[in-house]
């Protein structure tokens, strides 16, 4: 799916999220894990993106945490739109 341009809405007040233009294979995946802020993450029930500027839930069934960014809580919180790129 990538490169990615993303439209990004707030998430209760720690994260961003977006819609994905379809289902990711979440077979063989890591066991859900506790957001932090700076990760971007996979919600698998409803098949969205979210990149979290606060830590997030505690515990969630079907977070899968896909990386992290190394950008400042100030700049995700005020996001509303990602490109995501393949690293060279």
């Amino acid at each position: 799916m990538l490169p990615l341009a993303l439209d990004l809405e707030d998430f209760h007040g720690t994260g961003r999220v977006a819609d994905l233009p379809r289902a990711l294979d979440t077979s063989g995946a890591p066991v859900p894990v506790a957001a932090k802020a700076g990760d971007i993450v996979h919600y698998a029930p409803r098949g969205n993106l979210a990149l979290f500027h606060q830590n997030g839930p505690t515990s969630s069934a079907g977070l899968l945490v896909l990386g992290h960014l190394d950008a400042g809580a100030d700049r995700l919180g005020d996001a509303t739109r990602i490109t995501i790129e393949a690293a060279p």
